[in-house]
């Protein structure tokens, strides 16, 4: 159950970029159940492997098209007078970012201030949450990452992100844009159909007994995070935007329980409800990685009243049923 104020979501208009993703579509779902209009934009429409429905996608305005489109993005705001927006339209696989930087710095940094520089235009936006990442950061001695730590990105997708952040920042003190970033730990959970990524493929693992092929040594570090957990945080901070003053504010949300790759992949397997065990072999191949990278969320525990609600061991259970039955599915 993901807690919020549904008296605010009521009748608002909506708009959530990248709304058929892992995360944008359980934002969009929760938005439905608390009836706001939505309207989704995305670069891909009506696919496949989504976790929206035919009856979710009745309710909402579908509009296909790129977040770096500017007369796209100010049609679709004067259009609809837009009450709140939530930014998480991004190039979101490192790889692609490291292949193809361009097409990382169009989406991640184009795509916002398209976004920011149109709802400034338009006028009347109440509340913007930016998605970024723990990645702004980039690699620091000290740990965890609190929200004052600088942003020395080095590598595409995480530099992608620092200037992404910048750049609502720079809305937010200069123009007075009700503009707030969220950077979160890994998030994971039912719905995540991008198996590049390790929790998503170890289950695929299990299921069809194939050996996982770790991209590291093993021994990186991170926090996981569920995505009910995220979406909580993302409509608390639009809820609490205008009324408590969050402009310009960031927020980091975690777990703040960091453990090693293969201390993860242990939690994987008691999660897992099948009888096999998982076979895993260590490639030690991975390139611009940070090796340990984990968030305090203390300032998002005092301002928002948010904490996580599910540990990752019951997070896990439910994200593996899921996958059990996506694949029986398929």
């Amino acid at each position: 159950m993901i807690f919020m104020d549904k008296k605010f979501w009521k009748n608002k208009n909506v708009l959530v970029t990248g709304f058929e993703g892992f995360l944008g579509s359980h934002l969009t779902k929760a938005l439905l159940i608390a009836k706001a209009k939505v309207i989704g934009l995305d670069i891909k429409t009506f696919r496949r492997q989504t976790m929206l429905n035919p009856q979710d996608y009745k309710r909402i305005i579908v509009i296909k098209g790129s977040v770096a489109n500017r007369k796209l993005v100010r049609e679709i705001l004067h259009k609809h007078s837009i009450d709140v927006i939530f930014h998480l339209a991004a190039e979101a696989i490192v790889a692609r970012s490291q292949q193809n930087p361009l097409c990382a710095f169009e989406s991640n940094i184009a795509g916002t201030w398209e976004i920011l520089e149109a709802a400034r235009q338009q006028g009347g936006v109440q509340s913007i949450v930016v998605a970024s990442s723990d990645k702004a950061y980039g690699s620091h001695k000290k740990l965890p990452y609190r929200e004052g730590t600088p942003l020395i990105a080095n590598h595409p997708y995480d530099v992608s992100k620092s200037c992404a952040d910048l750049v609502a920042n720079t809305y937010s003190h200069t123009y007075n844009l009700p503009v707030a970033i969220t950077r979160c730990g890994n998030i994971y959970g039912p719905g995540d159909f991008n198996f590049s990524r390790l929790i998503p493929d170890a289950f695929r693992s299990l299921i069809f007994n194939k050996k996982l092929e770790i991209r590291s040594d093993g021994k990186f570090v991170r926090d996981y995070v569920y995505i009910d957990d995220i979406v909580a945080g993302y409509l608390r901070i639009a809820e609490q935007l205008r009324k408590s003053k969050l402009g310009g504010e960031a927020f980091n949300l975690s777990d703040e329980q960091p453990l090693t790759v293969i201390k993860l992949l242990k939690e994987i397997n008691q999660a897992y409800s099948g009888s096999k065990k998982l076979d895993y072999k260590i490639m030690n191949t991975a390139k611009y990685e940070i090796r340990k990278q984990y968030l305090c969320s203390a300032k998002a525990r005092r301002i928002l009243g948010w904490k996580p609600r599910y540990s990752l061991k019951e997070g896990l259970l439910k994200t593996g049923k899921w996958y059990v039955q996506y694949f029986k599915q398929t």
